[in-house]
């Protein structure tokens, strides 16, 4: 009797495993829903700007280079409440506004000298809620370049696993 109950369950493990395979290419990205974009292109143009000019390339890769724009998007749209989405859009927008207002162009036609200078006047601002978009601006920005597979094994060694694990080893008596 233990046999059929063997053999069913052998089959439907088979079975199991041949569709697998199938099950698992079906979840890629492209294959997922996509859900609502927090940023439109204009914005996510003006996002690679500005941390572009944050962490500009120079001998080493800059933020661009690392894809550190699009880090920042996914943390601000899947990690932080709406409130703290919609003050983001907002304070992208002051990017722009204040490169109009300072050098009547938007802040992606600016020199790098100018876009140093709109982004020490938004670092030197008294407005709170441009202060603190800034401030998670940057705070994702470092984040994004600090972990990114470039920074981490080029500057600190970093191993996904660290050294060999002997589990087996004869212990010497003292």
């Amino acid at each position: 009797m233990h046999r059929r109950t063997a053999l069913k369950n052998m089959t439907l493990a088979a079975g199991g495993l041949l569709l697998l395979p199938n099950w698992a290419n079906a979840w890629t990205k492209a294959s997922l829903p996509a859900g609502p974009a927090l940023l439109s292109l204009e914005q996510q143009a003006l996002l690679t700007e500005v941390i572009d000019a944050l962490i500009p390339a120079s001998d080493t890769p800059g933020a661009r280079a690392l894809e550190v724009p699009a880090f920042v998007q996914t943390m601000v749209a899947d990690c932080y409440e709406p409130p703290v989405q919609q003050q983001f859009v907002a304070g992208l927008a002051g990017f722009d506004e204040l490169a109009h207002a300072r050098f009547g162009k938007s802040f992606a036609a600016c020199s790098p000298a100018e876009r140093t200078d709109v982004l020490l006047a938004f670092e030197a601002t008294t407005d709170t809620t441009r202060k603190a978009f800034y401030s998670l601006l940057k705070q994702l920005t470092i984040q994004g370049y600090t972990t990114s597979e470039y920074v981490m094994t080029g500057y600190y060694k970093y191993t996904m696993i660290p050294g060999h694990y002997y589990g087996c080893v004869p212990v010497a008596t003292r």
